[in-house]
């Protein structure tokens, strides 16, 4: 592993200068991590702030960069007034990124920095990520591919150097809890938040709150699903959705997997 590293450190140096597209994730949070040591004020991160994208996530990215002296720069992105994207189609994430990385494009040229980087792994080569050929067409470069870095190795290395997302939870933007061709509004999103706000602040870290009309499907990591449908927690969780505005609340049995709007895809 050690051998990827300094891969990284070594594509990272090259480059010159660099702006980070920083979700304040692990994986894009490591990488500008090492693109600031590496590369000290050369790195740059970027942030779009959006309604599919959480106001914790923001600002637990602020804080990340804030504690390291980086700069960071947070720019809107309009993709959820994109009518393709909005429309929800199996390649939203195209639009979304093609946004991302349009912004990234001006405020690079703006800012006189060599690069573009996002925080794709190799995990993300084996499913369906139409944000990938956004990337592609684009020239983005993903230096942990290029590494070759897969998520349980970047969680060691963020884990062995202390940076304290090593263990965050995956996340993925809010838009990725309708199922294909249910069309995204603010006030959807904003729906999918507040469900998932109240879920977590009672303590489940890795969830996701399904959007289906009138009825949220939630899903908690397996080990969890017993302590959510306890007594207590229960009716609080039901109350929250309900507050939210859905109906009907459910808890999905299979529990939380990566992926979940792209099973239906599968099936067809």
């Amino acid at each position: 592993m050690d051998a990827k590293k300094w891969e990284l450190e070594r594509v990272l140096r090259e480059l010159g200068s660099t702006l980070v597209a920083f979700s304040g994730g692990l994986d894009s949070g490591y990488l500008l991590h090492v693109a600031h040591r590496v590369l000290g004020d050369r790195a740059v991160a970027l942030t779009t702030r959006s309604p599919s994208f959480p106001e914790r996530e923001l600002l637990e990215a602020q804080a990340f960069c804030q504690a390291r002296g980086i700069r960071h720069l947070l720019v809107d992105s309009h993709e959820v007034e994109n009518p393709s994207y909005a429309a929800n189609p199996e390649n939203r994430c195209y639009f979304c990124k093609a946004e991302l990385f349009d912004i990234a494009l001006r405020v690079a040229s703006e800012e006189g920095l060599s690069a573009i980087v996002f925080g794709a792994i190799t995990d993300d080569l084996g499913d369906y990520r139409p944000g990938m050929e956004a990337a592609k067409e684009r020239r983005i470069r993903a230096p942990l591919v290029e590494a070759g870095l897969s998520k349980a190795e970047i969680r060691d290395l963020a884990r062995a150097e202390g940076i304290e997302l090593w263990d965050k939870p995956s996340f993925a933007c809010l838009a990725s809890r309708f199922p294909y061709g249910t069309s995204i509004t603010p006030e959807k999103l904003s729906q999918i938040e507040q469900c998932e706000s109240a879920v977590r602040a009672l303590g489940f870290r890795q969830l996701r709150a399904r959007y289906h009309g009138d009825l949220v499907r939630l899903e908690v990591e397996p080990k969890e699903i017993s302590r959510l449908a306890a007594p207590g927690v229960r009716e609080a969780v039901v109350a929250a959705c309900r507050a939210a505005g859905f109906t009907f609340v459910s808890l999905d049995l299979v529990g939380y997997r990566t992926g979940s709007p792209n099973e239906a895809l599968r099936v067809l």
